[in-house]
């Protein structure tokens, strides 16, 4: 799944918006309701996730963080998964639900991870967190994957897909992880693999650590 650096940047252009200094929900909510969105789940990431984190045998259910248009919670619950799908946008919840009106197994959330009670996930956890185009817009990052860690089932995983800062324009350094970041949210698990995924990272994590 790797990529020329001249294909990685091109691809990395469709994550790039409007996106850059946004700190606050109503700029999400606005940037939704323009209909904005970020880069489509390409190939790459669907084989990527088929064949890393499939479907446990007795059925598996799925939390998709940040899910925004919900491209990749609907694929998620066509791979067999019932998926928690959480954005803290409104308007991202209610374009997921018209864009994808057939999708399988998805239930749709306006949820904040970092703030917002988190009593309506599912008390049982997840066989599959995910985390796209996410992670570096969070706050308080270490407790916040530490915690969708701590709801892993035993043998789950927690994916991130990011883009990395090496491939990103300086002035839309916000959207993208640097090595050292990568690293360090790498050290808090027991278990992780990094793969790419037509320039974008994506690490596999399991088992977080204490």
């Amino acid at each position: 799944m790797n990529t020329t650096p001249s294909t990685a940047s091109t691809a990395l252009d469709q994550v790039r918006s409007s996106t850059v200094g946004y700190a606050v929900r109503e700029e999400w909510q606005q940037h939704y309701a323009d209909g904005k969105g970020f880069r489509p789940l390409g190939d790459a990431e669907r084989v990527l996730l088929a064949e890393r984190v499939p479907v446990p045998e007795a059925g598996g259910r799925a939390l998709d963080v940040g899910s925004g248009t919900g491209e990749l919670a609907a694929y998620l619950g066509a791979l067999g998964y019932a998926v928690d799908a959480v954005d803290f946008a409104g308007s991202a919840i209610e374009r997921s639900r018209q864009e994808h009106p057939d999708a399988r197994g998805v239930r749709w959330m306006r949820l904040d991870i970092e703030h917002d009670d988190s009593a309506g996930l599912n008390p049982d956890g997840y066989d599959l967190i995910t985390l796209r185009l996410v992670v570096p817009f969070l706050k308080d990052r270490s407790r916040v994957l530490h915690e969708l860690g701590e709801r892993l089932r035993p043998g789950g995983a927690l994916v991130i897909t990011t883009p990395t800062a090496e491939l990103t324009a300086k002035e839309q350094r916000d959207i993208a992880l640097d090595e050292g970041e990568i690293l360090q949210i790498a050290g808090g698990w027991k278990e992780s693999a990094r793969l790419d995924a037509d320039g974008l990272a994506v690490l596999v994590l399991q088992d977080v650590g204490a």
